[in-house]
């Protein structure tokens, strides 16, 4: 192939789309709306998966960077019920096919292995149209354009090129997620800090779409996020400019639980930060379209369930690949990424499988009953 591909998206499938091509000698540009690499948090703790993300990352070359990232003890894991009781209880032996890394390390090391100047910064995708012969123009909001021969979309829920494929969106599900960070946790909340533990910490209520997560992060940090089945105009009621007022009213939604647990959002030391959980159609596909694709939450975007970036990593490799072992008919190449792409997302990972991955073999009957009311 002798045109470079261009990628909108400096996401975790983005750069590892790029990564990959450049192993296999095929340059690509991407462009990213962020203004630099730290002008953003880049999130939370990720669990890299060995049956997903981590085959990405070996397609990559960056397994060994990868092993230097992992935060250690991170794959310990707490189920507790609202009171407090702890269902489930696992440590981190380093065996397990989850370990857990920061999302920004995880991106400062795909964007370390790239070559200099291949991420162009500040570059704002506001549209997209198609000029035939298989050849779009990206418009930016700078108002700069750029013609690409073959066009990847990696850029996220709101995808801009995301129209050139399907007039599919994303629809509210019902469910936001508020996230909440304790700092200097050992100290200054010493019993929150152990109710989560060393890893990640879950409550799960009795009242349908309510819980309260946790992850420990590096830097003694705790970083919750508290879910809450609730209609998008409830969470327009509340002012999160004022953090006292939002905190108290986010926690009253859970009364009767641990103290420690709802402390998770009371003690939060910034304000509440609402993220609303949009998806787009489960099972959703679309006609080839010939010179552009889509990756990650741009093609797929689901609810939260510790599968996404491992699937747009995935996704980033397996177009990689696809096009590396076609470089004299990208069509082939992308007819058969697609494919294989809906497959992967219309079929769930086998229960077992994932509740042993999770959990381990042995798993409370509770437990188990716990996942299938979640899952229901």
């Amino acid at each position: 192939m002798n045109t470079p591909v261009t990628i909108i998206g400096a996401g975790l499938g983005g750069l590892t789309l790029a990564r990959v091509l450049h192993v296999h000698g095929i340059p690509a540009t991407v462009h990213e709306a962020e203004a630099s690499p730290t002008s953003r948090l880049q999130g939370g703790m990720l669990d890299i998966h060995d049956y997903n993300g981590q085959l990405a990352l070996e397609a990559a070359g960056l397994m060994d960077e990868f092993r230097g990232i992992v935060l250690e003890g991170r794959q310990a894991l707490r189920v507790l019920e609202q009171d407090g009781t702890v269902l489930f209880e696992r440590g981190d032996d380093g065996t397990g096919g989850r370990p857990e890394a920061q999302r920004g390390d995880l991106r400062r090391m795909l964007l370390d292995s790239l070559p200099e100047g291949t991420v162009h910064w500040g570059r704002k995708a506001v549209g997209a149209r198609t000029l035939g012969d298989g050849r779009h123009e990206v418009t930016f909001d700078d108002g700069t354009t750029v013609v690409a021969d073959l066009l990847v979309g990696a850029d996220g829920a709101w995808s801009r090129i995301r129209p050139l494929l399907t007039d599919a969106v994303p629809e509210y599900s019902g469910t936001s997620i508020v996230e909440t960070y304790l700092y200097d946790a050992d100290t200054r909340h010493a019993a929150v800090a152990k109710t989560v533990g060393g890893g990640s910490m879950f409550g799960a209520g009795t009242t349908e779409g309510i819980g309260i997560n946790a992850h420990r992060e590096s830097g003694d940090t705790l970083h919750a996020y508290v879910e809450l089945g609730k209609p998008l105009e409830w969470f327009d009621a509340i002012d999160f400019s004022d953090a006292e007022a939002a905190k108290a009213r986010i926690a009253a939604e859970f009364d009767g639980w641990s103290p420690e647990l709802t402390a998770l959002i009371t003690e939060g030391d910034v304000a509440p930060i609402h993220r609303p959980a949009f998806a787009l159609p489960f099972g959703l596909r679309w006609e080839r379209v010939p010179g552009v694709t889509l990756l990650g939450d741009a093609a797929h975007l689901a609810l939260a369930n510790g599968e996404g970036a491992n699937l747009a990593m995935l996704d980033g490799a397996e177009l990689g690949k696809a096009l590396a072992a076609r470089p004299d008919d990208v069509e082939a190449a992308l007819a058969e990424y697609e494919h294989a792409m809906f497959v992967r997302c219309e079929t769930p990972i086998e229960e077992d499988f994932l509740i042993e991955s999770i959990f381990g073999e042995d798993v409370p009957e509770r437990l188990l009953a716990m996942f299938e009311e979640r899952k229901a």
